[in-house]
């Protein structure tokens, strides 16, 4: 069973259109908006299409509204695409065939964006740091037309804008990633909901990314050893200048080393314990949390 998923925010302009183009690509598919606390008649539009709505109690964000379509999906294979009608759904059936080719997951490529330059220019610099730091192979992390096996998105936790690394998240698990090119469409309707906002958040999630890819299982590897390194200097530093007052009577009061060998010490004492204490509190992560709250569920 494949299932469509698609989380809207004032888009009641665009979801019947939306609808009608699933249906003739996909007529067999289960398609689930997530109406992520419009203040429009988006939800109202939708109770007229004949499809599955999850209404979130208010705008919580697109990971947290993909992580509740996710939730609420039955299908074997799930697609998940924008609601603003810029993703063609005629690219749906290439990405099931790519699937099938023995892929876990398939991302679309923008390679011709109809955004503004701006948004263009963005997305070029964020991509270049994203494969400095990620390299999850793919050349579109921020295209929403993905397929998923399933099983991808067990247990996968969103927030922020982390929605965007998915595919990331989901390599990190070991699973095998794909990518077709495929159609970019400029918006008809509505008013786009990309700002210096998301992208500043968007930004700030590589480095997230980066952090749990490379760290997440044992932060101490990455506090642990800052912290002894900064100790080891701070030793250095503090027996040269005992060296320089005891053996060469070296007046260190008007100097900084001192003060630099006892601040390195005692910080990368700090660090240390934080390794500790990080690699204890990572147990718990996120445990029992969800990024979202539901209000009702219309079938």
């Amino acid at each position: 069973m494949l299932s469509v998923i698609i989380p809207v925010h004032n888009e009641e302009e665009n979801v019947e259109v939306l609808v009608k183009e699933i249906r003739s690509f996909v007529p067999d598919a289960e398609i689930i908006f997530v109406d992520d606390g419009s203040t429009d008649h988006t939800f109202d539009r939708l109770l007229m299409l004949k499809v599955k709505v999850v209404k979130l109690r208010k705008n919580f964000g697109q990971s947290a509204a993909w992580l509740a379509g996710f939730d609420h999906a039955s299908g074997d294979v799930i697609v998940t695409l924008d609601g603003d009608g810029q993703n063609d759904p005629k690219d749906i059936p290439k990405l099931l065939k790519k699937l099938d080719e023995g892929f876990d997951c398939v991302s679309g490529w923008r390679k011709n964006r109809k955004d503004k330059l701006w948004v263009r220019l963005f997305s070029r610099c964020s991509n270049f740091v994203r494969h400095l730091l990620i390299n999850d192979t793919i050349n579109d992390s921020g295209c929403s037309l993905k397929a998923y096996r399933r099983e991808c998105l067990q247990n996968l936790e969103l927030f922020g804008e982390m929605h965007r690394y998915i595919v990331s998240l989901v390599r990190l698990k070991g699973f095998k990633i794909g990518e077709v090119i495929v159609n970019h469409r400029e918006r008809k309707a509505g008013k786009t909901k990309y700002g210096v906002y998301k992208v500043v958040k968007g930004f700030l999630d590589i480095w997230s990314v980066w952090f749990w890819m490379k760290f997440a299982s044992r932060p101490m590897h990455l506090f642990g050893v800052i912290g002894l390194g900064l100790f080891f200097f701070g030793f250095v530093s503090g027996t040269y200048s005992a060296y320089l007052k005891i053996f060469q009577h070296v007046d260190l009061s008007d100097t900084f080393l001192p003060i630099v060998a006892i601040f390195s010490v005692l910080l990368g004492v700090q660090l240390f314990v934080l390794g500790i204490l990080s690699d204890i509190m990572i147990k718990t992560y996120h445990v029992g949390k969800k990024s979202y709250q539901v209000e009702k569920i219309v079938e």
